[in-house]
């Protein structure tokens, strides 16, 4: 008889969990990034060679709520039909009833670590790679709509008109690394990607070029002018990205790289001093070599806690699903609501704030490097002694 029950439970928690997991993933492509995509330019054909590495930065958020709310809908609705008490009156205990969903969970929360990771070292240079590919055709698109086009990479592009891919008087303004505007005006002109250089060709005729340095004035004739698209969408260099930004094959040996990197600039820090020591000069220690290096072992060694944190960080959202799980089972249990929604609001809002609180609270302390790492798992340990508690009132039940 147990593993009867065991089979009918895990096999409803199942059915609801894909359903749902399948509609509330629908639902944040279609509408949360469809509409935005396109709001930004691109086409639907883009979007949809978007989709395959949108889904796991989607996933990785829809799957511990679709979790929560498949085991809300069923132990809600098994204790509202009295299925939970009729099961305790034929001697078996209700946390065995739990049992199926804690299993569950157990095999879905590496699941969604492995999203995470998926969507870092995939989705996201998977996306960048549509975006980079569709650059020119959201630039032509903006320009024959609105004779404007403004890059988040640093150029803006006005035009007169637009005849098929030939650029009447386009005016375009560059910012510089230094900081300063090349502005540049043609006759007319053309847009070429080259994605091997991450580079925008502006092909334009009879131009002239104010600001930056190089070629300025009056240019006849036909020039070429590459504008840069910045490191946006090249291969990421794990000593300058963001630990966020890195899979988890990458975190220990850029911590190791950045471990290096602080004792280099300590010891630059030492010699520093000892050489001002040697030649009298006492006001160097502290002037703005030594306050540059004092600065660059500061910003190593808040990086190095980030990495540190970030795996337990990743390893504790993925859990997360676990411990909604052993919060929301009991808990819909007690409820004793077959009202899905209802349920569902039981257990999902009060443990959402809960969570999600205390876990900013541990990863904003550990990435300071004030808390340990571990520190990130504070919301998922009191989800776990809430669930304790819980489930106590079920064995009671």
């Amino acid at each position: 008889m147990p593993s009867r029950i065991t089979r009918y439970i895990a096999g409803e928690i199942i059915k609801i969990f894909v359903v749902a997991l399948f509609s509330l993933t629908l639902l944040i492509l279609l509408i949360g990034v469809g509409r935005e995509l396109l709001r930004e330019g691109l086409g639907p054909l883009s979007v949809l060679q978007l989709l395959p590495y949108v889904l796991p930065l989607s996933m990785q958020h829809s799957v511990p709520a679709t979790a929560l709310f498949a085991v809300c809908c069923v132990y809600g609705r098994m204790a509202a039909d009295g299925e939970v008490a009729t099961v305790k009156a034929i001697g078996v205990s209700p946390l065995q009833l739990i049992k199926p969903a804690v299993i569950f969970a157990a095999v879905l929360s590496p699941g969604v670590v492995i999203l995470s990771d998926l969507a870092v070292s995939w989705g996201r240079p998977g996306v960048a790679q549509v975006v980079l590919g569709s650059l020119e055709d959201i630039a032509y698109r903006f320009l024959h709509s609105q004779h404007s086009y403004s890059s988040s990479h640093g150029f803006t592009i006005h035009v007169q008109d637009v005849d098929g891919r030939r650029l009447i008087q386009p005016m375009v303004k560059i910012r510089s690394r230094t900081g300063g505007t090349i502005e540049l005006t043609a006759r007319e002109g053309s847009l070429r990607l080259d994605p091997e250089i991450n580079t925008l060709l502006l092909n334009v005729v009879d131009s002239r070029v104010e600001g930056g340095q190089g070629n300025q004035g009056i240019i006849p004739g036909e020039t070429e002018f590459r504008i840069p698209l910045g490191r946006a969408f090249r291969q990421r260099d794990p000593s300058s990205a963001s630990p966020s930004e890195l899979p988890l094959r990458d975190i220990g040996p850029e911590s190791i790289a950045q471990e290096r990197r602080s004792q280099q600039a300590i010891g630059q820090l030492a010699a520093h001093t000892g050489f001002s020591l040697l030649s009298a000069r006492w006001d160097e220690i502290a002037g703005p070599s030594g306050q540059a290096i004092q600065a660059q072992i500061k910003a190593s060694d808040k990086r190095l806690a980030r990495l540190h944190t970030e795996p337990w960080r990743r390893w504790a959202q993925g859990f997360s699903c676990f411990c909604f799980v052993l919060v929301g089972a009991p808990l819909a249990m007690l409820a004793r609501t077959a009202d899905y929604w209802t349920t569902f609001g039981i257990c999902f809002l009060p443990t959402l704030v809960v969570y999600y609180a205390l876990f900013m609270l541990g990863f904003d302390q550990a990435k300071a490097g004030l808390w340990p790492p571990y520190a990130v798992w504070l919301g998922n340990s009191v989800l776990v002694a809430v669930a304790v508690t819980l489930m106590d009132r079920v064995r009671r039940y």
